[in-house]
């Protein structure tokens, strides 16, 4: 397994962290812990507009991520119990192997898991209960429904509601906290977020960024990847 150093990493001080509890694993959902990006089911199958063409833009670095989202789950007109209908009884959350694994290894040493994500809350949580999974935090998108499609909105760890920066606004509340934050991700809106962390866990976009940046991170497929990872990291 590669497990990279980049840049401000001391390998003897992340051992004390994890030693000794301070540790927090921030994760990403949509494509990192499911195997797919949930929302872009959602999307696909029940937007009334050009959502690709929004996605395009934010690619391009036009628009953030938060109005992204804002702007396509506007063109979703249906409502919770549907939506959850063709999450769960159509099984396309598909969940990336060795999720339990890690959350059990976070469990065994005192580590504090969270999601964080830019996906919404309602469908996250439905998944992880529909799995047994309990004691899990997920700070993500509140959603309102209504006729006239979607209201999506990012509650930060002030209360305030955010535009941007979602994610890294997590981050920074954790490690104001104390914490040493270990970041999982995959995507372009994991970057910000990531760089701010001690520690990447990355594939994807993410991966490349982290390779550019030199940043220090491990990559990864399946998150048994990252139970491994979090071993070597503890032993050296």
């Amino acid at each position: 397994m590669e497990l990279t150093s980049g840049n401000n990493y001391n390998q003897e001080c992340f051992s004390m962290w994890l030693a000794r509890g301070k540790t927090l694993i921030q994760c990403d959902f949509d494509s990192t812990i499911a195997v797919d990006d949930v929302s872009f089911q959602i999307l696909d199958a029940f937007a009334d507009g050009d959502w690709r063409r929004v996605w395009r833009e934010y690619r391009e670095g036009r628009i953030s991520v938060g109005v992204f989202n804002s702007q396509v789950f506007a063109m979703v007109k249906a409502d919770e119990p549907t939506l959850l209908r063709f999450i769960l009884k159509e099984n396309r959350a598909k969940i990336r192997p060795g999720f339990e694994e890690l959350l059990a290894y976070c469990a065994q040493r005192g580590l504090k898991f969270v999601i964080v994500s830019n996906g919404l809350s309602f469908y996250i949580e439905a998944i992880l209960k529909d799995m047994g999974v309990k004691d899990v935090e997920v700070f993500a998108a509140q959603t309102e429904f209504g006729p006239e499609g979607l209201k999506v909105r990012y509650i930060g760890p002030d209360g305030g509601e955010l535009q941007d920066n979602f994610k890294k606004a997590y981050v920074e509340f954790f490690r104001g906290q104390g914490y040493r934050v270990i970041y999982i991700g995959d995507g372009l809106s994991d970057r910000i977020p990531a760089s701010q962390a001690d520690y990447i866990f990355a594939r994807d976009d993410l991966l490349a960024y982290c390779r550019e940046r030199n940043l220090n991170h491990t990559p990864f497929d399946d998150l048994s990847d990252v139970v491994r990872g979090l071993e070597l990291l503890a032993s050296k």
